[in-house]
C-alpha cells in the first residue's frame, strides 16, 4: 500500500520547484503547477494535496448535505425515539446548577456551557442534546472541509464525510450530552487551523489555533495530547522552521491561559481530578489493557473503515504530496503511544483524533490510479461502508424502540458490552445507563412523603454513586425531595449541605453496614427497573435515624472519586 502513494505520489514536482514559480507564501497550488508545467489540470493526478485558494460551494456541498442529514436522525431519535437520559446527563446537570471553574471530573467549559443552553431553553430530553447533535453534524462539515484542504475532490469528500457520519463513536457522542462531542469538533478543526498554518503561516491562524487548544483543555484535559502531537509534528518533521516564529509559542501560551483557572482549582482543592483519573485507572478501567485498546480501534469506528483511516496514517506518513502535512500524523501517534502506555485507556479516548484519518484516507484512496476495469472499487467502497454504517446505527443510536433493538442485536451476534468490568444483562452499558432513573426518584419521593414531619426537617437523601444522586435532584425536585448528598466526585465535594444525619433515606445501601452507624435502620421500600444494568436494580430504600457519629465529622473519611 505504501509502495502505492509513493508511486502515486511521484507524478507531483517538488514543492520546492513549485515555490519557485511562485515565490508568494499565499498561492493557489493548482495554479502553480500548472504553471511550473506544460500539462493542462485535466491531465493531472488527484489534486496534489491543497486545496484552491477559493472555496466553491460546489465543493463543500456533499460533506454539507450529510451534516444536514445527521442533524436530522439525531433530531428524529430525541424527539420520537430515545430511551431517556443518560446517567452522565442527569450529572451534568446537576453540575450545570453548581457553576465553578472546575469539577472533580472535568474541567468547567462543556458545564458553563450547558449551563446557558438550560437556561435558553429548558430540561427536556431534546433540549439537553441539541448540542451533541449539531456538534455531531459540524464534524461531519469539518471533516469534508479538511478533506479538501488536503486536495479531495467530490468522491473523497462524500468517503470521508459519511465516514464521519456513520462513525459509532462519533454517533455515540453526538447521543447525549458530555464534553465528548465537543472534543471531538475541536481536534478536526485544530487539525484544519494547522493544515492553514503549514501552508500559510499567519499570525492569527496562529492564535486562533491557541484559542481553540485553551477552549478543548477548559473541556477536557485529553486536548493535552492534541496539544503535544501538534508540538512534536512540527518538531520531529521540516516544519521545525515554524518553531522559531513567536506565534506558535504565542498560540502556546494562550492555550496554557485559558487552562489555567482549571489548574488553579485542582491546586485550591487538593488536586482531586488527578486522584480521579489515578482510581479511573486503577479501579474503573482496570479491565482495560493495550490489547484491549488496540483491538478496540478496529471497531469503534466500524471495522469497515479500518482500510480507510489506516490508509490516511500511511498516506500522512509516507505520501511526498502529504509532506505538507505530516505533523498532522503525530496528532494520532503521540496519544496513541501515551494511551498504550497508560495501560488501562478505553479504547474511544483515542476516538476525536480519527476525523483527520477519515479525511486523509480518503483523499489517499480516491488518488489511488487504478486500472479503468478496477475504479469501480473505489464507489463500491463507498457504497459498503455506508451500508454497514447504517446497519450498526442502532447499536449506537437509541433509533429504534428496545426490545427491538435487543432482537436486533441478538441477530448480528453483538453481546451487551461495558468498560467497566461490570455485569450485563439485556443492554450494554451505554443503554442500560438510560433506564431506571425517574423510577427511582419516584420510589425515594414516595418514601420521604411517608416520613412523619418532624423527620423531613433534617432528612437527607443519599446514594453512593453520581447517577443515583442526580436522578433525585433532577427528577426529584417536582417530587418535593430535598437536594440529594453524595459520596461520589462533585457530590462528596459539595459536601454534607447542611445536614446533621439525623434523618437519612439510603437509596441502595446495605443494611447490616448502615445498622454499625446509625442507631435505626428501616427498610422502606425496593426499587426496580427492566434494562437498567444489573446493581441498578432491586435497589433498597433504607430509612436510617440517628447517625452515631456527626456527619460533618465523618464526611472527609467518606470520599470516593472514581
Amino acid at each position: 500500500m505504501v509502495t502505492n502513494f509513493v508511486q502515486d505520489c511521484n507524478t507531483i514536482r517538488p514543492l520546492s520547484r513549485i515555490i519557485a514559480v511562485c515565490p508568494n507564501p499565499v498561492f493557489n497550488y493548482a495554479s502553480c503547477v500548472n504553471g511550473a508545467s506544460n500539462e493542462t489540470p485535466a491531465r493531472r493526478p488527484v489534486s496534489a494535496a491543497i486545496a484552491p485558494a477559493t472555496l466553491r460551494w460546489s465543493d463543500l456541498a456533499p460533506a454539507a448535505i450529510l451534516a444536514v442529514l445527521t442533524a436530522a436522525l439525531h433530531f428524529y431519535t430525541n424527539l420520537w425515539a430515545g430511551y431517556g437520559f443518560f446517567r452522565d446527563e442527569l450529572y451534568y446537570m446537576v453540575c450545570s446548577d453548581n457553576p465553578a471553574f472546575g469539577y472533580v471530573d472535568q474541567p468547567p467549559l462543556s458545564i458553563l456551557v450547558l449551563t446557558g443552553l438550560r437556561a435558553i431553553l429548558d430540561d427536556s430530553l431534546f433540549a439537553i442534546r441539541l448540542l451533541p447533535a449539531l456538534l455531531h453534524a459540524l464534524t461531519v462539515l469539518m471533516t469534508g472541509l479538511l478533506a479538501l484542504e488536503f486536495g479531495a475532490r467530490r468522491l473523497a469528500v462524500v468517503l470521508a464525510a459519511v465516514a464521519a457520519a456513520l462513525s459509532p463513536i462519533f454517533l455515540a457522542a453526538g447521543t447525549f450530552y458530555s464534553m465528548n462531542a465537543i472534543e471531538v469538533v475541536v481536534w478536526t478543526t485544530a487539525a484544519w487551523m494547522m493544515a492553514r498554518i503549514l501552508k500559510n503561516p499567519r499570525p492569527r491562524l496562529w492564535l486562533l489555533l491557541g484559542l481553540l487548544l485553551g477552549l478543548g483543555l477548559e473541556n477536557k484535559i485529553s486536548s493535552g495530547w492534541l496539544l503535544a502531537g501538534l508540538f512534536l509534528g512540527l518538531l520531529l518533521t521540516q516544519h521545525r522552521r515554524l518553531l522559531r516564529s513567536i506565534w506558535p509559542w504565542a498560540a502556546g501560551g494562550l492555550a496554557i491561559i485559558l487552562f489555567a483557572p482549571f489548574v488553579i482549582w485542582n491546586a485550591l482543592n487538593n488536586w482531586p481530578h488527578l486522584e480521579f483519573m489515578r482510581n479511573a485507572a486503577g479501579v474503573k478501567y482496570a479491565s482495560q489493557t493495550p490489547l484491549t485498546f488496540l483491538t478496540g480501534q478496529l471497531i469503534i469506528n466500524n471495522p469497515v473503515a479500518v482500510p480507510l483511516w489506516l490508509a490516511g496514517l500511511l498516506w500522512l506518513l509516507f505520501a511526498k504530496r502529504a509532506s505538507l502535512f505530516r505533523p498532522l500524523a503525530f496528532v494520532y501517534l503521540i496519544p496513541l503511544i501515551i494511551l498504550i502506555v497508560n495501560w488501562h485507556s478505553k479504547p474511544e479516548y483515542l476516538a476525536a483524533a480519527y476525523g483527520i484519518l477519515f479525511a486523509t484516507g480518503a483523499v489517499a484512496l480516491e488518488s489511488w490510479n487504478l486500472s479503468r476495469v478496477w475504479n469501480w472499487l473505489k464507489p463500491v467502497y463507498l457504497a459498503i461502508l455506508l451500508g454497514t454504517g447504517l446497519m450498526l446505527t442502532p447499536m449506537f443510536l437509541p433509533i429504534v424502540p428496545v426490545e427491538s433493538y435487543i432482537h436486533y442485536a441478538n441477530a448480528l451476534g453483538m453481546q451487551p458490552m461495558t468498560a467497566e468490568g461490570k455485569r450485563v444483562a439485556q443492554l450494554p452499558q451505554f443503554y442500560a445507563d438510560m433506564f431506571g432513573w425517574e423510577e427511582k426518584a419516584k420510589a425515594v419521593a414516595s418514601v420521604y412523603r411517608a416520613l412523619p414531619d418532624s423527620d423531613k426537617v433534617d432528612c437527607a437523601v443519599v446514594a453512593e454513586n453520581y447517577g443515583r444522586c442526580a436522578a433525585m435532584d433532577i427528577f426529584g425536585r417536582r417530587l418535593g425531595l430535598p437536594r440529594a448528598i453524595g459520596l461520589h466526585n462533585n457530590y462528596w465535594l459539595w459536601g454534607p449541605r447542611g445536614h446533621t444525619g439525623k434523618t437519612v433515606i439510603v437509596l441502595g445501601g446495605n443494611r447490616e453496614d448502615l445498622a454499625t452507624r446509625f442507631e435505626r435502620v428501616d427498610l422502606a421500600g425496593v426499587v426496580t427497573c427492566q434494562y437498567c444494568m444489573p446493581y441498578e436494580d432491586s435497589l433498597a430504600i433504607l430509612v436510617c435515624r440517628n447517625l452515631k457519629t456527626p456527619l460533618a465529622q465523618l464526611w472527609p473519611s467518606l470520599k470516593h472519586y472514581e
